[in-house]
């Protein structure tokens, strides 16, 4: 199962009504077909009454693994339903790396 596949299904748990893994890797140092490198948004009733650096932990603690091995980054966008709407349904998008784009 590739990295990309464990961290959805991990965060499945989370009961999400929205939510994007985006493999990021190409945007940065790394060897062709990477998966070190993702960005995550991810919208949940769980998240509600936490301050983002409690919904970053719980990630965190959830991804423990793949945290510890193949992933070197990980960028989160974590909502509440209303938090995502008030946003437009919208995240941010990525900066670019200085080194993106080279293999």
């Amino acid at each position: 199962m590739s990295v990309q596949a464990r961290i959805e299904d991990t965060l499945k748990t989370l009961e999400p009504t929205h939510m994007t893994v985006e493999n990021e890797s190409h945007m940065h140092h790394v060897p062709a077909n990477s998966e070190t490198h993702f960005k995550v948004t991810l919208v949940s009733a769980r998240f509600a009454g936490l301050m983002p650096v409690k919904r970053h932990q719980m990630i965190y603690a959830l991804l423990a693994d793949e945290l510890a091995g193949p992933v070197h980054a990980l960028a989160l966008h974590l909502y509440t339903a209303e938090e995502w709407q008030s946003r437009g349904e919208a995240r941010p998008d990525s900066p670019n790396c200085r080194g993106g784009g080279r293999s």
